[in-house]
């Protein structure tokens, strides 16, 4: 009997060993199975989505096999891992270990989308409508509802999001996206409050920030941020009407079709500075922190207008003579290729809409270009 079960064991021994020896083949096999794709695919991993879930879908579409020996390793060696949702680059060639790989460090494919400076509310939200792989949760909303919905009520949204390239993964809403530009802009709008010349003409970073959104659309050169400010401030100071053309077509809104007249610049609209004085209530577009930098620091001087030249960059005039004169050289006398900005880069690759209007040309009667 002794030796019978001797035997026995060491017959079990030796089944045992097989028996680990062919689970340990397959298991390896199965790891090291190339995926069977001809082209790269985008594996879709939704919120929630399991690791068991996912390997069972990639066998039911013939991306791999052996999807039990797969979620056997993925539980005894990577229990409590999680599984980040988004979207996997699978590529010809890429194993089933590479592709656990991908899932243990979270490397999901990236998108992003770009705001660009001197957009206002309605481009930006169009911007996100048009990005698929952004969720869309905004759709009819106004734009009262969809800063409830970030948590801002009663908020006024133009210029309260910061421009710049935001990176997201499928599946990120436009909520989040906006409330990331709308943190962002926070941010960067008390970094230079924090900055700001003692002299600066604000009682609060709203007010820069409304005046940073008029440097930014009447710029056409970067580096004249500051003196444009400077004229902007000065005027303030001693009383005069800023006149910035922007701001009359930020009044226009949707009625403005490319030319301005003095009809228009006479017209009462609570943001056109040919009417009211001082800032208009509220900014006319998004700012990047160049300009808020510019209108909280604005470069010391005597200008009192500007007037552009045709190729971005403006004359400053001290007097209204020598802005008149500078408007018969540049303004009545215009050459075939003026532009009062800088002709436009070539706009980013997921840009919904053409970059904006650059600041108006005179009106078609004639009338100097703001401030005048």
């Amino acid at each position: 009997m002794r030796r019978k079960f001797v035997l026995l064991l060491e017959i079990g021994l030796v089944l045992a060993g097989l028996l680990l020896g062919a689970s340990a083949w397959k298991l390896n096999s199965a790891l090291e199975q190339p995926l069977n794709l001809t082209q790269e695919q985008l594996l879709d991993v939704p919120a929630g989505a399991t690791p068991t879930g996912t390997f069972n879908r990639l066998e039911n579409d013939g991306v791999l096999k052996d999807a039990f020996w797969l979620r056997l390793y993925w539980r005894f060696n990577l229990d409590g891992q999680p599984l980040h949702s988004g979207e996997y680059r699978m590529t010809p060639g890429l194993t089933a270990e590479g592709l656990i790989g991908l899932w243990q460090r979270g490397e999901v494919v990236q998108y992003s989308i770009t705001l660009v400076e001197g957009w206002n509310f309605r481009q930006v939200r169009a911007a996100l409508a048009k990005h698929e792989k952004i969720e869309q949760t905004l759709s009819g909303l106004s734009d009262s509802e969809v800063m409830e919905k970030l948590g801002h009520p009663g908020v006024f949204p133009e210029g309260r999001f910061f421009p710049d390239t935001y990176r997201f993964v499928r599946g990120m809403s436009d909520v989040e996206l906006l409330k990331k530009s709308y943190n962002r802009l926070d941010d960067v709008l008390a970094q230079e409050w924090s900055k700001r010349a003692a002299d600066a003409p604000y009682t609060d970073p709203y007010q820069a920030l409304i005046m940073a959104s008029l440097v930014e659309k009447e710029t056409g050169v970067p580096e004249e941020r500051g003196q444009i400010a400077g004229v902007f401030v000065r005027r303030m100071q001693i009383g005069m009407l800023l006149q910035t053309d922007p701001t009359v077509i930020y009044g226009l809104g949707e009625r403005y079709t490319g030319k301005l007249t003095r009809a228009h610049l006479k017209e009462a609209t609570p943001y056109n500075t040919y009417v009211i004085a001082g800032l208009p209530p509220t900014p006319i577009a998004m700012v990047g922190r160049e300009a808020i930098h510019a209108a909280l620091n604005p470069v010391a001087g005597s200008s009192l207008y500007f007037v552009a030249r045709g190729d971005g960059s403006h004359i400053f005039s001290d007097n209204l003579d020598a802005h008149n004169a500078a408007v018969r050289e540049f303004q009545m006398k215009r050459r075939a290729d003026y532009r009062s900005s800088p002709a436009p880069a070539a706009k980013p690759a997921d840009a919904p809409l053409d970059t904006p209007a650059e600041p108006a040309p005179a009106p078609d009667d004639a009338a100097p270009q703001s401030p005048q």
